[in-house]
């Protein structure tokens, strides 16, 4: 039993430790961060990679368009296309399940019969870690008067609200 308890620990303790890295740049293939390919001059793919909820790593890819939007000289930027790649449940953490089962059966043979049943019941944990989660858009920047659609954003009104990280 003690040895359970202690295997539990350390699993909740690795768990623990994975969780999303401070705003940045990407630092390489598979790590944290963000990363834009501009397209056109006024047009970009921005993509931030972290781990955990989808919800933070959106903002944040939300956050890195504002920045390029404003560094260009652009008022709004418009997101045309959104990709995010990780489950719902993505922060991790501990998932129990429990299942039950029953069958039954009956024999008949040269020596006789009898009959069985029998129920079960398993209970499993899942010790896993928050999953990584990217968030993929694709802007196209402008200045002057926003247009008036869903997936238009002040670029500054963003930085704002969703600046600090």
């Amino acid at each position: 039993m003690f040895r359970i308890l202690t295997v539990s620990a350390a699993a909740l303790a690795l768990t623990a430790c994975a969780s999303l890295a401070p705003y940045g740049p990407q630092t390489g293939s598979g790590g944290q961060g963000y990363a834009e390919q501009r397209i056109e001059s006024n047009r970009w793919r921005v993509t931030y990679s972290g781990v955990g909820a989808p919800a933070p790593v959106a903002e944040l890819a939300l956050r890195r368009a504002a920045e390029l939007t404003v560094a260009n000289g652009d008022d709004w930027f418009e997101v045309v296309q959104r990709y995010t790649d990780g489950r719902p449940d993505s922060a991790g953490g501990i998932r129990p399940s429990l299942s039950v089962g029953a069958g039954s059966g009956r024999y008949s043979g040269r020596y006789g019969s009898y009959s069985t049943s029998g129920v079960g019941v398993g209970v499993g944990l899942n010790f896993s870690g928050p999953s990584p989660t990217t968030t993929t858009l694709e802007i196209v920047t402008g200045d002057g008067p926003a247009p008036d659609r869903g997936a238009v954003y002040d670029a500054r009104g963003v930085l704002e609200t969703i600046g600090r990280y």
